[in-house]
Parts: structure tokens; C-alpha cells; sequence
């Protein structure tokens, strides 16, 4: 038997369509992209979170000449508010990535695959979706209303 899986999502031309909140974390996330430690890859990625108690905080990319030891934007994010609010849910997460040098035709960038299982947990653990945006520097965005949406078949605590 086939069966197919599709995923709903929004798509925004440029970051004017977006409402402020969102315009705010685009910012937030393209500025957190300038500070990426990318010197190996060249390829620079910032992420903006918002919290339900309406706090953003951000994260990049951090890479180390042994590979496997950097760090997604995402997960540099995500692990920080994991450790110092461990109970405040997120909101929204927004990614802004590409190549340091910028090429127009670059498309949205959506997250690894590490970080969509990471993203995932998070989901999970709060038992709330969390809408993630994913754009490059030439602002088109996409949007999803779940993590669910990039990961369909996703890994949790319920397999163990």
C-alpha cells in the first residue's frame, strides 16, 4: 500500500509580508548570522527564538577544525534556553542561512537534520507546536506551523 505525506506550509516573498513579531526575529536572526564562527564552511546561519514570556534570544553557527565538534545555529540556541529556562515554552523560531558571500538565487534554508530532531524534542517536551520560519538573506520565507512538518517520521521518547 502507498501512501503519501503532505505538508502545509506558508510562503512570503520578502520580509515585508511578515507581521512585526516576525520581522523582529528575521532581524534578529540575520544579525545573529553575522557573528557565525564559520571559517572552515563559509556558510554562516543565524537563529532568533521567541519564548512564550515573549524574551527572543538568538544563536549561530559555531564550527571547530574538527568537524564533528561544532554546533548549528539551532542547537546553539535551543541548548542555551534548554539550560537557563528549562519551563518557558517556545513560540516561534526563526532561521536565516546561507553562504557568507550572498548570491540571490540562494533559497530558504531549512534546518539539518540534527537540528529537526532537536528541534523535535523541544516540541514534545512542552507539548505545543512551534511555528519555524526558514529564510536566506534574499528573504523569501517559508513557514511551518510544526517541526512535525520537516520531520513527519520523527524519533521520541515513546520508542524507548
Amino acid at each position: 500500500m502507498k501512501k503519501d505525506i503532505q505538508i502545509g506550509y506558508e510562503y512570503f516573498k520578502n520580509s515585508s509580508e511578515l507581521n512585526d513579531i516576525e520581522k523582529k526575529l528575521f532581524e534578529t536572526a540575520k544579525q545573529a548570522r553575522e557573528n557565525a564562527y564559520a571559517p572552515y564552511s563559509q556558510f554562516f546561519v543565524g537563529c532568533a527564538v521567541l519564548l512564550e514570556n515573549g524574551e527572543i534570544f538568538s544563536g549561530n553557527n559555531q564550527e571547530n577544525a574538527a568537524f564533528p565538534s561544532g554546533l548549528c545555529a539551532e542547537r546553539t540556541a535551543l541548548f542555551w534556553i534548554g539550560a537557563n529556562f528549562p519551563t518557558v515554552k517556545i513560540k516561534k523560531i526563526f532561521v536565516v542561512g546561507g553562504p557568507k558571500e550572498f548570491h540571490e538565487k540562494n533559497p530558504p534554508i531549512p534546518p539539518c537534520g540534527a537540528c529537526r530532531q532537536s528541534l523535535m524534542e523541544y516540541e514534545t517536551k512542552q507539548n505545543e507546536n512551534i511555528d519555524l520560519y526558514f529564510s536566506s538573506m534574499n528573504e523569501e520565507v517559508v513557514k511551518v506551523h510544526s517541526i512535525k512538518d520537516l520531520l513527519p517520521f520523527y524519533f521520541d521518547a515513546t520508542f524507548l
